[in-house]
């Protein structure tokens, strides 16, 4: 198999609900008018607690400075497993648990934080610009790794990355337990023709900037009924789009697609508390026994909480029985 460094250099942001108003315009913009801005990865998903946005540094220009927007300081660097030249595809209903142990566990073995955003067509594993000697060692034994370089793909090799970097030697702490948060949405992941996106246009603005929901119910329901998410990324031309189903009545039904089988997911949220950036392995805790049982899972990293889609949620609370202990002491 091969792993693409992908010809991206990533900021990772967050904009409080509070100030989403002075960011509607810039938004907008990355979302309908790219050629302007010359933005090539863009990924905006709402939560309940903010508005995560994962943009290259072009895209990233269009984002003033302000009290609302919180910048996490990393350059982050997007990679992508690729398998007999294809891009290990989301629609073959395994997303992450397909590279739990040949990327993700290793990667947590040697300290490597990652940032996970799973889209319809792929999934993107973000490591910081600085981690990536370690990446490339640790992972060069299992991949032939190639970084993206105007268009080209280029060989990369181990002692080429190291060079003049020094290897990751923290330590591995123990891994924390994470409690887990099981709303009863029913989630979508589908895409859409680029061209076709002007058609959604008004629905598509209405339902991230506009909802009628109200400010008290934008914090997560005590009982966790449900739980406001949307996800809509625009990657090299691709459209990915998560949203639960009383989002998707909304959208016209001969523009959106999914896999032939049309299933839904249950998403599980991890973390009590906002996870940070620096702690490693908790992808792998989630993705290794989903892996292990071969349960496919979609995987999506935000600035507050990480959050996993399955199918299988039965099979999810057998796994996670410790996990779900967490929730209940709250």
């Amino acid at each position: 198999m091969d792993l693409h460094i992908l010809d991206h250099r990533l900021r990772v942001t967050s904009i409080g609900k509070s100030g989403l108003e002075q960011y509607t315009h810039p938004l907008i913009k990355l979302i309908f008018l790219r050629n302007r801005t010359r933005c090539k990865f863009f990924s905006l998903t709402e939560t309940p607690e903010n508005y995560t946005v994962v943009l290259d540094e072009e895209g990233f220009k269009e984002l003033q400075p302000s009290e609302h927007l919180q910048v996490e300081g990393s350059t982050w660097l997007p990679l992508n497993v690729v398998s007999n030249g294809n891009a290990s595809s989301s629609s073959q209903a395994v997303g992450v648990t397909k590279i739990a142990k040949s990327v993700i566990a290793p990667l947590a073995e040697q300290h490597v934080s990652v940032f996970m955003l799973s889209t319809y067509q792929t999934d993107f594993i973000l490591v910081r610009e600085k981690d990536l000697a370690v990446v490339v060692e640790t992972l060069a034994e299992e991949f032939n790794v190639f970084r993206e370089e105007g268009g080209e793909s280029v060989p990369v090799h181990s002692q080429d990355a190291c060079n003049g970097l020094q290897r990751n030697g923290r330590e591995v702490p123990q891994a924390t337990v994470h409690p887990v948060l099981i709303p009863e949405n029913q989630f979508c992941v589908m895409s859409l023709d680029p061209d076709t996106l002007p058609a959604i246009a008004t629905t598509l603005i209405d339902v991230l900037f506009y909802s009628n929901r109200s400010k008290e119910d934008a914090s997560v329901d005590q009982d966790m009924e449900c739980i406001k998410f949307f996800s809509f990324s625009l990657i090299d031309g691709y459209i990915s789009l998560v949203m639960d189903t009383e989002a998707q009545r909304q959208f016209p039904t001969d523009l959106l697609f999914t896999s032939s089988s049309g299933e839904l997911w249950r998403m599980v949220r991890i973390g009590g508390q906002p996870l940070g950036f620096d702690e490693c392995g908790i992808v792998a805790q989630i993705s290794q026994p989903l892996a292990d049982s071969d349960i496919s899972a979609y995987y999506i990293s935000t600035f507050s909480f990480d959050h996993a889609l399955t199918r299988l949620l039965f099979h999810w609370r057998k796994q996670f029985y410790g996990w779900r202990i967490g929730i209940l002491s709250d």
